[in-house]
């Protein structure tokens, strides 16, 4: 296995309510899961390769749990990236250079048979840590808006965070409520409508995720 080590923020979207049961490694809320996910890499190497400063993207759908298999998945790299830092991402993103059920990206790539050709274009994100907004537009993949959960009763911002320490995609995130959008993309979402979002900055190597 190629040494590599990834230090990014996440903002992702899927279609479970809100709290996504799945973190909990329990059944997902309506039974199938979709998701949209972005990274901005703040630092990353694969082997020598310098992947810092580059975004990446996927879109995921599966017709039941994520472990249940036969989804499909489809990455978009950032149309600045190098071949070689397009090719590190897309082994990396798919698991295919990553210890047995290591990460994330193992568990969704081995449970997505159907893996679309890798998108590329431009990538963008932002987040604001005191609002809690923030969005994605990948290409003209798709396009998320992130916001905090409203309060049932007044419609308040209410700002949720969860601590993880053995979770396989983060040790902590903030939750919130987030839509997508699906454009010029081989999968299609339509169950990501004021959902489940959450928010985590991100430290992964081939052997997992690196708990502070």
């Amino acid at each position: 296995m190629t040494d590599w080590s990834i230090k990014a923020l996440e903002l992702a979207n899927c279609n479970c309510a809100f709290g996504c049961p799945c973190q909990f490694s329990q059944p997902p809320s309506d039974g199938t899961c979709e998701a949209a996910v972005a990274f901005d890499i703040t630092e990353g190497h694969y082997g020598d390769i310098d992947l810092s400063g580059l975004k990446a993207a996927t879109l995921y759908k599966w017709p039941g749990a994520v472990h249940e298999g036969n989804g499909q998945m489809q990455l978009i790299i950032d149309e600045s990236a190098t071949p070689a830092q397009r090719e590190a991402l897309e082994k990396i993103m798919t698991g295919e250079d990553t210890e047995e059920m290591a990460t994330m990206w193992f568990v969704f790539g081995a449970m997505s048979p159907n893996r679309h050709p890798t998108l590329t274009g431009t990538i963008e994100m932002s987040y604001d840590e005191e609002t809690g907004i923030g969005s994605i537009k990948a290409a003209s993949a798709f396009s998320t808006d992130i916001k905090p959960i409203p309060n049932i009763v007044s419609g308040e911002p209410h700002h949720v965070r969860v601590n993880l320490p053995h979770g396989f995609e983060f040790s902590s995130a903030a939750f919130a409520c987030g839509s997508t959008e699906t454009g010029d993309a081989a999968i299609e979402l339509l169950k990501n409508s004021a959902s489940h979002a959450h928010i985590a900055h991100l430290h992964l190597t081939g052997a997992g995720v690196v708990h502070a």
